[in-house]
Formats: structure tokens, sequence, C-alpha cells
């Protein structure tokens, strides 16, 4: 049965810069890995070496704080930084700078336990977390997490496979190169959950790479032709189109059985689970107008963004835009010395003529309500722009801008070149803030109820203690009692 979510776009795919390109290694080494320790949902984690250490590929360099994964050097070499350096995020976070020696010297492997197939769930998600995995088509929750809140809630796991992000190929070169990575990965996944069945759903415009997993699939795995739509790897969409089912607002997968990971990641589990390596690289994609010659490149995590830019070629002149990921979701970037992370699976140099600025004044709405039809998450875009521009934060929660997942669709369908993303962005700061305000107020309040019932319990408690103290005072005789003693 074929389901279909609501909204999406068509956007250009673009991709027939990379398609056919095979991942490569990249032919020379960068001399240096910024690794932020940022690469993740949830606290940085905290540097575990200092300047002057020794690290190995594989060896743990930042172990999280909170929710997080352990991150781990991409080469071997010396520390030579442990301090804040720029980020694809835009601020700067807190990196360990390895100088590479160029030797690759690995680290002991994550401890296995016993087979891939006889594995414990318990046992895999700690294999997990050891090698510090995250989703890596961009969300980067950590996957360790996502296995354990999954347990026993979901009947249906499902592998990421869309890449529908226009110029980005490094999933559709990894699916075609490499399928077994991804469905013995997937399987994994899928026995750890308790589950006996894998879907891995695949845009229709990648039918080579559908027949490449097709060829190595067992009786366990289905592979999913998906109609080419945008943003169909959005996982609340991807989730409807294969099995019908829609998370409901504010929900997760799990409310509605569902367990979605990106084939990178599967691919990552492989890696983990059957030769005991943790996660120090991915494929990235060098793309776009701007740069000179395209590729897929196997990467060091930590990699300066300056050094793909020179490994592709170099940029034809002044670019029009840098993004860190595609043009739909994609971060700019005003620093290429930034690093690749764990999320990063494109860097897109956009020419000039692709690239065309929002045009400066006044951008009008003219309520066409082309961006209402186009959001897939049923919601209201120019609603949220707006009550951004007129400073009522309060009534953003209530239209439900959160549940927003900024896939850019309603930017592409304005006619009025309205930043509505960045609107949407900004008001999610700003809900988040009264968020935390209203937690905090509550807090007080909670504390000052708290403490003013302590106090009025002390007080009573002194009451009852002085109204015992009087009780236990003798009576002083009466002149009737001291004669009848006298007598």
């Amino acid at each position: 049965m074929i389901h279909r979510f609501f909204g999406g776009v068509h956007p250009q795919g673009h991709k027939e810069y990379t398609e056919a390109l095979a991942v490569a290694p990249l032919p020379q080494p960068p001399e240096q890995v910024v690794l932020s320790m940022s690469q993740h949902v949830g606290a940085p984690c905290a540097p575990t070496v200092s300047v002057g250490d020794s690290v190995t590929v594989g060896q743990v360099v930042g172990e999280p704080t909170g929710l997080g994964a352990p991150i781990h050097s991409s080469v071997s070499g010396k520390v030579v930084a442990v301090e804040p350096r720029p980020h694809v995020g835009g601020s700067p976070v807190m990196a360990v700078v390895v100088e590479n020696d160029k030797l690759d010297t690995p680290a002991e492997p994550i401890p296995r336990p016993a087979k891939p197939d006889k594995l414990t769930t318990e046992q895999v998600i700690e294999i997990v977390r050891a090698a510090g995995i995250t989703g890596m088509g961009g969300a980067g929750f950590p996957t360790h997490v996502k296995l354990s809140s999954a347990l026993g809630k979901v009947d249906t796991v499902i592998l990421n496979g869309a890449e529908c992000e226009p110029y980005l190929t490094a999933d559709h070169r990894l699916m075609l190169e490499q399928p077994e990575r991804v469905i013995e990965g997937g399987r994994v996944l899928m026995r750890a959950l308790g589950l006996t069945k894998l879907v891995i759903g695949v845009e229709a415009n990648k039918l080579d790479a559908v027949e490449a997993l097709k060829a190595k699939a067992p009786a366990d795995v289905e592979v999913r032709p998906l109609r080419v739509r945008y943003p169909q790897g959005a996982e609340k969409q991807l989730i409807q189109n294969i099995t019908g089912r829609q998370v409901p607002p504010g929900g997760l997968p799990a409310n509605v059985g569902c367990a979605v990971f990106n084939v990178a990641t599967a691919a990552a589990v492989y890696d983990a689970v059957f030769d005991g390596k943790p996660l120090t690289h991915r494929i990235v994609t060098v793309t776009g107008k701007g740069i000179v010659r395209p590729g897929n490149f196997l990467v060091p995590l930590g990699t300066p963004m300056e050094h793909l830019v020179e490994t592709a070629g170099g940029l034809k002149g002044a670019p029009g835009r840098v993004l860190c990921g595609g043009p739909m979701m994609g971060i700019a970037q005003y620093d290429l010395t930034a690093s690749t992370i764990k999320g990063n699976n494109g860097l897109l140099v956009m020419s000039t003529r692709e690239y065309a600025p929002t045009p400066k004044g006044v951008l009008t709405c003219i309520h066409c309500g082309r961006c209402v039809s186009a959001c897939p998450m049923h919601l209201v875009p120019l609603a949220f722009n707006q009550r951004f521009t007129a400073g009522h934060f309060e009534q953003l929660e209530g239209l439900r801008i959160l549940d927003c997942i900024e896939c850019g669709s309603c930017a592409y369908s304005c006619p009025a070149h309205i930043p509505l993303v960045q609107a949407i962005r900004a008001g999610k700061n700003e809900v988040r803030k009264l968020q935390t305000a209203a937690k905090a107020a509550a807090a007080k309040a909670e504390a000052e109820a708290k403490a003013a019932e302590e106090a009025a319990k002390a007080e009573e408690a002194a009451k009852a203690e002085e109204t015992k103290a009087e009780a236990d005072v003798p009576a002083e005789p009466t002149k009737e009692k001291e004669e009848a003693t006298s007598k």
C-alpha cells in the first residue's frame, strides 16, 4: 500500500555532480585534525587528553558529561592544543587538536564479548556507546540512547537511505559500494530491539543502490523504493511513507512503534560490532558549481573544511555561499577552518550564479499560503514569522513552533523570499528561553511553597511543644486541699 506524507517540495537534485563518483580516501591526509567536543545532541564532551599526550587512531579523547557519546581520535599523533576552535554550528567550541604523524597507529579494538549474532541487547548497546556512534544523517542523537529508549516500544526498524537533500550523494555511494555493511549493521540494530523485520527506504532516484541492497538482502530485510519528494528523509515523513503511521505533535517515532536509523549509522554499527572499530571516519560529499573537482571522500573526523576544498581542486573564484550540508538544511560557514563532525555528510560550495542572496529591504508576505501547503508538519510558517517579527514570542509555542523540523520547504516555496527558517530558528530560541524562565519560576515557587510549609510545620510543632510543656507543670494546691492535708 502506498502512503504519502503531507506537503513537501521538489527542488532540483543536482546529484549528477557526484552520484557516479566512487568514494575515495583523501590523497593527502590532513596535517592536523581538530576534534570538536560537540558532535552530538547534548552537552559537549570533556577532553580526556592534555597537550603533549600521544594518541592513537580510535583512542578516546573526549567523554560525555551527560547525554552524549565519546569522541575518538581519527589519526595518531601528538595533542598540540586543547582550546576553543571554530565549529560548523557557528560559535567556537572546545576542541582537541592532534598533529597527524601519518602512521595511523591503531588503538585497542572495542571489546566484543561474543559473536555478533550472539550478543545480548545490553552488549550491543554498550558496544555502540563505546564506539561513539551518533545519528549520521545530521541529527547527531546518540544511537545507544535511541536504542535504550526504544526497547519494548517498537515493532518496526527503518533504515533511512532516502538522502533527499539536493547535491549530497554520500549515503547513495555507501549503499551502492558497501551494501553488506548497511544491511548487517541494520540487522544488528533489529535483533537488539528483539524484532525480526528490517525495512530500508531509498528514494527512487537511486535505483542502482536499491538493486545493490536487494542483491545482498536476506529474507528479513525489505528494500523499499520511495517516490522522490523532499523532505522524504525526515524520520516522521519516512515513517508515514513506509508504515502509514503519523507521529503525533510533540511525539517521537517510538510513540508509533518505529525506530529510524540512518544507513551510515548502521554501517558504523557494523564496524563496531564486527570489527571493534569506533566511529573515526565518515563519507563526505564535496560538491557544487563553486568547486573545481567535486567528489565523495572518506574523511577522518576533525578534518578542516579548507583541506576538503583543497582536495577537491580548490574554489572556482569567490563562492556565493559555503554550506555544511545541503542547500535546504545546511549551515552557512564563515570560517573554513571549522572541522568535519560525525553528522556532517556534505560540504557544498555554491557559485554566485547558484546562490542568489535574499533581497534587501522590507520583505512583504502576500498571504499566498504556499508555505502552509509545503509544510510537511501541518504548520503555518507565515504565522511564526509574523509573531516573531512582532515580538510576540509567548504565542509561538501554542502555534507548535517546536514541531518544525527546519526542512526549508516553506522558504523554498515563498515567492517573497522571506527567510522563514531563520525566523523560526530564532523563534525557537526565544520559546526555549521562555520555557527555561518558566521552569525556573516554577522551581522557585515550589521551593518557596515548600519552605513556607516547613516553616508552618515548625511553628505548629513549637506550639505543640509549648502546650505539652504547660500541661506537664504541676498545678498549685488549692486552700481546701491544703486544709485536708493538714488534718
